[in-house]
């Protein structure tokens, strides 16, 4: 199997009602919106989209609404994983991929396995998996790092582990698995603000948290690289860096959502343990939109 996930990808986001209903108008208003933006692919029920607060009906009607609704105009990535790999194989098993491009599967969470215990993880997923699969490496969040020579093991070792979300934020690392990788496993990132330096080193692309509000400034980054037009992508790379910062600085998805509600996308609602970003924060990405938004 080849990845066909390159380019700019969106880690969409699950826009909620006042009152914390989701909002498959907005949802599928968001869809439009990426899709005449020339986003490449859409990612699904990832972190972003909230998914430990959203119901097994809710995750299951956002993943049809969406399938319903592309009608195959662009690939889709489904987020599914955990840290109970017996309940993750099973749920693979038993889901319909029907409209569904690819697994992403993100490190074990919580549990803090070896590195032996992350490939026999993924391992397992990659022998019942119908799709391909995309690793999704963030220690920040799971607490464990899957290395370079996992990753590799791994890519290796399965012909339909395609790819791997990088985030890290260890360059080195990325670039390791970059000069070792087998031909056809594509590494892309998953820090909005390191893609630049990941696709300089031989990255496909991003599975972006910023493109949510703005995929058409920050997809002509991105398409720039593909290009390899760096001097160009650069100049846009510096501009939106203070926004990188503010779409993290209170949480994520806290900061796209603030950004979403100012562009009149989305409510700036989110569910606990989440909260919208500071008034301070909301603010000022308020005042940056004003200069990068078409």
């Amino acid at each position: 199997m080849n990845s066909i996930f390159k380019g700019l990808g969106i880690a969409l986001v699950t826009p909620f009602k006042n009152d914390s209903s989701v909002d498959y108008d907005a949802l599928l208003s968001l869809v439009d919106y990426h899709i005449e933006s020339g986003v490449d692919f859409l990612c699904i029920l990832g972190t972003t989209a909230e998914t430990p607060c959203l119901t097994r009906e809710e995750k299951q009607t956002i993943k049809e609404k969406i399938v319903k609704h592309v009608k195959g105009r662009m690939p889709i990535l489904m987020g599914c994983g955990g840290n109970c790999t017996a309940t993750v194989v099973e749920e693979i098993k038993n889901t319909d991929w029907t409209g569904i491009d690819g697994i992403l599967s993100v490190c074990p969470m919580y549990n803090k396995p070896s590195q032996e215990g992350l490939y026999q993880h993924f391992r397992a997923i990659a022998e019942v998996s119908p799709l391909p699969v995309v690793l999704y490496n963030v220690p920040g969040r799971t607490g464990v790092n899957l290395t370079a020579d996992t990753t590799l093991r791994l890519a290796h070792d399965f012909k339909n582990i395609v790819a791997i979300k990088e985030a890290s934020g260890k360059i080195d690392q990325i670039r390791e698995i970059l000069e070792k990788r087998p031909e056809g496993f594509d590494v892309l990132s998953g820090d909005d603000s390191l893609t630049l330096q990941v696709m300089m080193a031989g990255g496909v692309g991003i599975i972006s948290v910023v493109g949510n509000a703005i995929p058409r400034e920050f997809g002509r980054m991105v398409h720039l690289m593909q290009e390899g037009r760096m001097a160009e992508a650069k100049i846009i790379n510096d501009e939106l860096f203070e926004f990188y910062s503010l779409m993290f600085i209170d949480g994520n998805p806290s900061g796209v959502k603030s950004a979403l509600n100012v562009l009149g996308k989305a409510e700036n609602k989110l569910r606990l343990p989440l909260v919208p970003v500071t008034e301070r924060t909301g603010k000022r990405i308020a005042e940056i939109l004003k200069d990068i938004t078409i």
